[in-house]
């Protein structure tokens, strides 16, 4: 994806959390007519206003971290949250809520995790371990490293050479508006662990996947082919990989003691929980939104993806004030994306014979959206025309690319459903993704009140669409 240039006041700032919000964030109003003097319907405009001055979404992040917060799947945290959420949707007057329940399997629990140079410079450094990673011995494994600078370097390491070591990836990320840097550094942590295991590698660390420069590690999972043993891996926190980089350019043999004794516990039971405001004509197609419920468990899951299901919801809420939608708006927050997609799966193999008009999801935290992308039938092509004329005034531009990202609802968009992308700004993102640090702080309020004022236009004008949305191509 190309980033298209916006003012840099508008999307480089640094917001000083919680309240209030960022003084140098500009204030962000919806005016009646496009920068090109289009229009936009009074009744969009009202809407608009009505969703920046809304505190909706703020408050269910902030209940759902403080009442509940970290939510790993099939936990007993994420059955309370599930719970909670049931009362939270029903109590803002969506119909039809309810839990559908799905059998989440190959449940995976962190443990014990520890790590220190012993040789030739002993200290202690913070770490996680990645998800699905193997466990050490209980005494740990106290071994040579072998040092990558970036992932590439790890593949080109001849086969066998990494026996009897522990290996060191330190690919560094930068931050990106679109973050594509996460999917192209992001290869160290996806499946970094499988290539050294392949390589004969005992264990593998990895500079977290991460814009920040603290020693909050950043977590997430790793995977493995069939027919490779899993190794024990983890992420060190961005710091303490700098800081064992240094000690390995200094020339001398580094020696790492690693203790990590995560275990896999079986299948548990998980959900999705569902609500929706319906819609005036059943033929017309569902228009699914959302995000994800679950999170990793070392902050409180605040941007990834509290918000994200409180900007869908809250969004859903103001469309369900302004009268019945056309199409019935069905707002899921899916169980599981952390640790597979569990939720989504769960979710399309459920609903499989029912028509959905679209499909979209908000998980990339609460910053404001700055793009957004269409994956329209031609039969619809002018619903995204109607999209540019509505968001512009909120500082929203067109993309190039085609819609339809999104972890929970591509089992939907692989089965042909239409999609509609809201591009958050990735700046600032990956500094607290997947870390201790990724709670309510993080959320700046006014930007949150613009993601709601996006999707709600969005809603409004696909829900309400007398286009038939049709199926597009599949996405792969």
């Amino acid at each position: 994806m190309t980033a298209l240039a916006l003012p840099l006041l508008l999307l480089a700032q640094q917001p000083q959390p919680p309240q209030p919000p960022n003084p140098s964030a500009p204030a962000v109003t919806a005016p009646r007519a496009t920068p090109t003097g289009v229009p936009v319907d009074p009744k969009i405009a009202a809407l608009q206003a009505k969703a920046l001055a809304d505190d909706t979404a703020y408050a269910i992040v902030e209940g759902l971290t403080t009442e509940i917060g970290p939510r790993p799947d099939s936990s007993p945290q994420q059955a309370r949250a599930r719970d909670w959420s049931v009362a939270r949707l029903k109590a803002m007057g969506f119909r039809n809520v309810r839990i559908e329940p799905y059998l989440r399997e190959n449940v995976w629990e962190r443990g014990v995790e520890t790590a220190e140079v012993i040789a030739p410079f002993p200290q202690p450094l913070r770490l996680t371990a990645l998800g699905n990673s193997a466990a050490t011995p209980l005494e740990g494994l106290t071994l040579p490293i072998a040092y990558f600078p970036t992932f590439n370097d790890l593949i080109l390491a001849p086969a066998g050479s990494l026996r009897g070591k522990i290996a060191f990836v330190s690919n560094q990320m930068q931050p990106t508006q679109d973050g594509s840097s996460y999917g192209s550094q992001g290869n160290a942590r996806f499946t970094g662990a499988n290539v050294a295991a392949k390589k004969g590698a005992a264990a593998i660390v990895i500079r977290s996947i991460g814009t920040d420069h603290g020693r909050g590690p950043h977590a997430g999972g790793t995977n493995f082919e069939a027919g490779v043993a899993p190794i024990p891996a983890a992420a060190l926190s961005v710091a303490d990989a700098a800081n064992l980089e240094r000690m390995v350019k200094l020339g001398k043999p580094v020696t790492l003691k690693l203790t990590l004794t995560p275990r896999n516990v079986g299948a548990r039971p998980s959900g999705n929980v569902i609500a929706e405001v319906p819609g005036t004509d059943p033929k017309a197609g569902v228009v699914l939104i959302g995000g994800h419920l679950d999170s990793w468990d070392l902050g409180t899951g605040a941007i990834d993806d509290a918000s994200g299901i409180a900007i869908t919801a809250a969004a859903a809420k103001l469309v369900m004030e302004g009268g019945r939608p056309r199409r019935t708006i069905r707002v899921v927050w899916f169980g599981d994306e952390e640790t597979g997609g569990w939720g989504g799966r769960a979710y399309a193999a459920a609903h499989a014979g029912e028509r959905h008009a679209i499909a979209a999801e908000s998980d990339f935290g609460a910053d404001r959206v700055w793009r957004f992308e269409t994956n329209l039938p031609p039969s619809a092509a002018t619903i995204g025309d109607r999209l540019a004329v509505a968001l512009a005034p909120l500082g929203i531009v067109r993309g190039t690319g085609i819609g339809g990202d999104g972890t929970d609802v591509r089992p939907m968009h692989q089965r042909g459903v239409a999609a509609v992308d809201l591009n958050q700004s990735g700046l600032r993102y990956f500094d607290y993704h997947h870390t201790p640090e990724d709670t309510l702080e993080r959320v700046d309020p006014e930007q949150l009140k613009q993601n709601v004022a996006a999707w709600a236009t969005m809603l409004r004008i696909v829900a309400d669409a007398p286009e038939d949305i049709g199926s597009v191509v599949p996405r792969p």
